[in-house]
């Protein structure tokens, strides 16, 4: 529901999940609130065990499905242990708040056009960013997080991805990496300060990068090292693929 292009994604990601062996893939498309209410939306999740989101524009996805029955039924397959996934916007939608502009600059001006929207809410206390290195986002993820230290600031790369395990801690998989911006040590900010053109400064920021198999803990907010070959053993032992 992210994509300008929903056919072509569709055909896709069907290719993708059979290919790994998902038995049933079964196609939600809404295009409006409306059609987030329907009956013929809820029998589509009717037994899903798992719910995938495109990417695109994170503001649709959150526009067409907060506070509507699809929303209720996602969170449902959530709370119940199900697996909701989601790639680029759609990784972007499960933070609490998400970035919705601002593409990143050499460095972040407090007058920055940073705009945040709430999110899904799936992933509590954590701000989201993808596409991370590859488009230069480390200083508005940055900024970001110096608005709200409590958040937990998260810049995913390509090809890479993080799984959550019931918001306490996260895993990292993929041949890119994952980059936890900690605002909570934080001594000082001049983010609130009249002189918006100034560059932002904040000092004591806690910065961690990690690769494939390393761990973070989000109640401690401490990383852990992990080899990355027990991560692939996992990872085929859940899909079922060599």
């Amino acid at each position: 529901m992210a994509s300008a292009e929903p056919e072509s994604l569709w055909e896709e990601y069907e290719s993708a999940f059979r290919a790994i062996g998902v038995p049933h893939v079964f196609r939600l498309d809404v295009g409006s609130r409306e059609e987030a209410s329907t009956p013929r939306a809820m029998r589509i999740l009717e037994g899903a065990t798992g719910v995938f989101f495109t990417g695109g524009d994170q503001l649709k996805i959150t526009s067409q499905i907060g506070d509507t029955p699809v929303y209720s039924r996602v969170q449902e397959i959530f709370e119940n242990g199900g697996v909701i996934a989601g790639t680029s916007a759609g990784a972007s939608a499960m933070s609490e708040t998400m970035l919705v502009a601002n593409n990143g600059e050499a460095s972040y001006r407090i007058k920055s056009a940073l705009l945040m929207a709430p999110g899904l809410g799936l992933a509590q206390d954590m701000l989201i960013d993808q596409h991370f290195s590859e488009r230069g986002r480390m200083a508005r993820l940055i900024g970001a997080v110096s608005q709200n230290p409590r958040v937990l600031g998260i810049g995913i790369d390509e090809d890479t991805a993080i799984i959550v395990e019931r918001n306490r801690s996260f895993q990292v998989l993929g041949a890119g990496a994952v980059y936890v911006v900690d605002g909570s040590t934080v001594r000082y900010s001049n983010i609130g300060e009249e002189d918006s053109d100034r560059t932002l400064s904040s000092f004591g920021l806690s910065v961690h990068m990690l690769s494939q198999g390393d761990r973070f803990d989000l109640v401690t907010r401490t990383p852990h090292a992990h080899p990355a070959e027990s991560m692939e053993e996992e990872t085929e032992e859940r899909t079922g693929t060599k």
